[in-house]
């Protein structure tokens, strides 16, 4: 039998360990930087005998085949070895957030019943005070770069490097067998353990990585968003180390300070060809003083992600850079980008269109596909779904519907095959008996020149009928009115959707990845 091929690539056999792979993939470039951060390199060759020795340590500490890890780290050469040691070893890495509270700590530990930690030196206080909340102990806490003394029950990263030498061989997973989780963002309730396969990335940086964003072992990779999140463990991980590429990896938050230095060369050197970032992130460095000129910087390929990115800020970039900003959409379930625009094929203020290997259904209350024009609830069919959510048969049930991955957007099918955001679906509002895309009113705003970020939502009126509310964040210096925002508004968009109410924030809450929280809007309001 021929091997199934998806889009033109084949599949991964059978017995698959997704962290061999990459290493054999790239054997022969043992001396080329694979991460640069700011401390140093480390090379392919470095990182293959890294990763061999954190497998044979976790295996020393009894960690059986699928038991996992906890893996709260920064963005630093530790990470890769950490995530990758792991998977060697046929041990899940469950990478999370660095920014949560002990709280949440605690919870994933008992919900993923992590048998040991790999944390960053300056995660270790929140760690250590979520492991005492917590009634579930671990093995191991395995420290990067310790900032104090350690105490009974943790080691220093290197020293526990130093004391194993490199596992002879993978652990034999299969490429159906959990490789790894991700926990969603939880933008309410208690976030979702996502279980993704062994074949899951590889399927991602074939199909995306490789096949839409074309990168080669010569481009230098920087992603705003950190490797804990799905979109940015393709950017600068799964997506590069495909191709043999380098990437730069920051730790801090990607300011626009932080980002314009790694641009310009500031750390290691190198200047990146490949930066991926987020709609809020552009508006902010678009709005900076330091800004750099064209002729600064090397990028040829810009990626945005985690909302749908307004027409005027790609425009805008692209009239500065030279660039254009090709905009996706993705989810933790489907682990990186299924609908997006192609290098070359930017059509501003649309999501492109599938990306091949995934088919794309809208589908009504009823489940029967709209017909282009109408917003329909977003299906995604291809091979990089999750296996599930751990521990939570209700919401797998809700979102993985047999061959077919509900994401909770709505989506527009545009006559010319590209897909146009629409917003959430719980985000949706229904005005005068019309559905009314929040994104739409938000992006008709931060066309204002004073407006810097914009999140509409639902309010009711004395009558009880839905009508919509802005919160506005201007630009510094800036000025506006009310009156001048509604007029703004009303001039580009049908009457129906101009804001009713308006209210000016110095700031919009946010997740961690860079999305707006208008369900803390909400909350906001009904206090009133």
């Amino acid at each position: 039998m021929s091997t199934p091929e998806i889009a033109g690539v084949a599949a991964p056999p059978e017995r698959f360990n997704y962290a061999q792979h990459l290493l054999a993939l790239n054997a022969a470039r043992a001396a080329k930087p694979a991460f640069i951060d700011d401390v140093g390199a480390l090379s392919y060759g470095q990182l293959d005998e890294r990763v061999r020795r954190l497998a044979a340590g976790l295996r020393s500490l009894g960690l059986k085949r699928e038991e996992r890890v906890l893996l709260l780290m920064h963005d630093t050469t530790e990470w890769p070895v950490a995530f990758l040691g792991a998977i060697y070893a046929g041990v899940v890495p469950v990478a999370v957030n660095t920014l949560l509270t002990a709280d949440d700590y605690a919870y994933m530990l008992e919900n993923s019943r992590a048998q040991a930690v790999l944390v960053s030196g300056a995660l270790l206080p929140v760690v250590s005070a979520a492991m005492t909340r917590s009634e579930h102990e671990v093995r191991q806490v395995i420290v990067a770069r310790p900032v104090a003394p350690l105490h009974a029950g943790e080691v220093d990263f290197e020293a526990f490097l130093g004391g194993h030498a490199p596992a002879a061989k993978p652990e034999a997973t299969g490429a159906d067998e959990p490789a790894f989780w991700l926990y969603s963002s939880g933008s309410t309730g208690r976030p979702k353990g996502t279980v993704h396969s062994q074949a899951n990335p590889y399927w991602t940086a074939e199909l995306y990585g490789k096949g839409v964003l074309a990168l080669t072992e010569h481009d230098v990779c920087f992603s705003a968003a950190k490797l804990f999140f799905a979109y940015g463990l393709g950017n600068a991980l799964t997506f590069p180390m495909t191709v043999g590429a380098t990437t730069l990896l920051m730790p801090e938050r990607p300011t626009p300070e932080a980002t314009f230095k790694r641009w310009l060369g500031g750390v290691g050197g190198v200047r990146p060809t490949v930066f991926y970032g987020a709609p809020t992130g552009f508006a902010g460095m678009l709005a900076h003083p330091a800004l750099p000129g064209r002729q600064e910087v090397a990028l040829r390929l810009v990626s945005s992600a985690g909302e749908a990115l307004p027409a005027e800020i790609g425009e805008r970039f692209k009239a500065h850079f030279g660039v254009d900003i090709v905009d996706g959409i993705g989810s933790t379930e489907m682990l990186h980008i299924f609908l997006s625009n192609k290098p070359g094929e930017v059509r501003y203020g649309t999501t492109g269109r599938p990306v091949p290997g995934y088919e794309i259904e809208l589908r009504g209350e009823g489940g029967a596909a709209v017909p282009d024009g109408e917003p329909g609830d977003l299906y995604i069919h291809g091979p990089s779904a999750a296996l599930m959510y751990w521990g939570n048969r209700v919401k797998t049930r809700e979102t993985f519907q047999g061959n077919w991955t509900k994401s909770g957007d709505k989506y527009v099918r545009n006559a010319d095959g590209t897909y146009t955001y629409s917003g959430r679906s719980d985000d949706m509002l229904k005005v005068s008996g019309i559905y009314v895309s929040p994104f739409e009113v938000e992006a008709t705003l931060v066309q204002h020149p004073a407006v810097l970020e914009a999140a509409v939502i639902g309010k009711e009126d004395a009558d009880g009928l839905t009508k919509t509310k802005a919160f506005v964040v201007l630009k510094p210096g800036a000025a506006a009115t009310e009156d001048d925002l509604k007029a703004f508004v009303k001039d580009r968009l049908a009457p129906y959707k101009y804001p009713r109410f308006i209210e000016f924030l110095a700031e919009l809450p946010k997740t961690a990845t860079g999305k707006i929280q208008r369900f803390k809007l909400r909350e906001r309001e009904a206090r009133r």
